[in-house]
């Protein structure tokens, strides 16, 4: 049977979810590659604010770099280790060490099929907005489905299937289907992909966000990281400001230059300077600009600039992620640093 999380925001699922695995209460173990975890076979999660996307109360907080740089991956459809990496250091340790990612998933939405699905998706719901048959797939049963004596063909097999969006009542509904999702390293940052794709997509056709519905038929945790699970749910939380909405051929553009600026941030011949320059004259949306706002603000970091970061993110207008930087700064003080995203 599903066991059903609710909330307006993602922060308030996640916070019922995380209540859940805390208390331990009637959870099955399960062992895996990387240890024994703790499960809920078949959970189904809705959020009725997709806009509302990120999960404050984690503690320890997550990157916020890093969830806003696959959005700008993924739709780029990129499958290039390099740029993710710069952005989380530990993930190599579970999707694997090399050139490119075998899952990545805006390289399988985008190219991979020799099709771009998202576009397809737009041009089709444009002219037949009641069509119950967009599906856009990440799956590919040719490169992810093990062999048959039960042995992975990679690191990083896709955790994310598939997605199934409609249109009712003016508004893009999406849902989302995972095979795996743990909740500590990955849930916070598929709802960040995931609304972001949603918004974008509803952008460009011009209508209303709906509903996030994500169904996980294996969300769980690992047992290393329940004694490091904490919430903060009593957090004063701000609510994020942002749309990503624009008209496709002005996102096309908005991308390509938040793309380029995002080459240079991990750029390490770039000076930090030269990061203060181009937000300081940035003419990208407010939404996009705030972006690259916390990519640079983060580039600045790694450079070591600390003088900087303060005044790159005092740039940014979206009070939501200002909040999101100080949690995620703030855990510096102590020596710890993120991992990675999902398993």
């Amino acid at each position: 049977m599903f066991q059903v999380f609710e909330g307006r925001t993602a922060n308030e699922a996640w916070d019922k979810i995380a209540t859940v695995f805390r208390t331990n209460a009637g959870l099955l173990t399960q062992t895996s590659r990387f240890g024994p975890t703790r499960e809920i076979l078949h959970a189904a999660i809705s959020i009725s604010d997709p806009r509302q996307r990120w999960v404050v109360a984690r503690n320890p907080p997550m990157s916020i770099a890093f969830a806003l740089a696959e959005v700008i991956w993924i739709m780029a459809g990129r499958n290039d280790s390099a740029f993710l990496n710069y952005f989380n250091k530990g993930l190599p340790d579970y999707a694997g060490h090399g050139p490119c990612y075998h899952g990545a998933y805006g390289y399988r939405l985008r190219k991979k099929f020799n099709i771009d699905q998202m576009d397809r998706a737009y041009r089709a719901l444009t002219k037949n907005p009641d069509s119950r048959q967009i599906v856009l797939q990440i799956w590919d049963a040719s490169d992810d489905l093990p062999t048959i004596d039960g042995i992975p063909l990679a690191a990083d097999i896709p955790c994310n299937i598939v997605s199934i969006l409609k249109v009712r009542g003016g508004a893009l509904e999406w849902t989302q289907i995972m095979r795996s999702n743990d909740i500590f390293r990955g849930l916070p940052y598929n709802f960040v992909q995931f609304t972001s794709m949603q918004e974008i997509l509803a952008g460009w056709l011009n209508i209303n966000v709906g509903s996030y519905n994500h169904v996980s038929d294996s969300l769980h945790i690992y047992e290393r990281d329940l004694s490091g699970m904490e919430s903060e749910p009593q957090l004063n939380l701000t609510e994020n400001s942002d749309s990503l909405a624009l008209p496709k051929q002005d996102f096309d553009l908005v991308l390509s230059e938040l793309e380029n600026n995002g080459n240079c941030i991990i750029d390490d011949k770039i000076e930090a300077e030269s990061l203060l320059g181009t937000v300081r004259s940035c003419k990208l949306p407010t939404a996009y600009r705030n972006i690259l706002c916390v990519l640079s603000a983060e580039g600045a970091r790694k450079r070591k600039r600390p003088d900087l970061v303060g005044e790159i993110m005092g740039f940014c207008t979206n009070p939501a992620y200002n909040q999101l930087w100080e949690r995620w700064s703030s855990r510096f003080t102590g020596g710890k640093t993120e991992n990675m995203d999902q398993v």
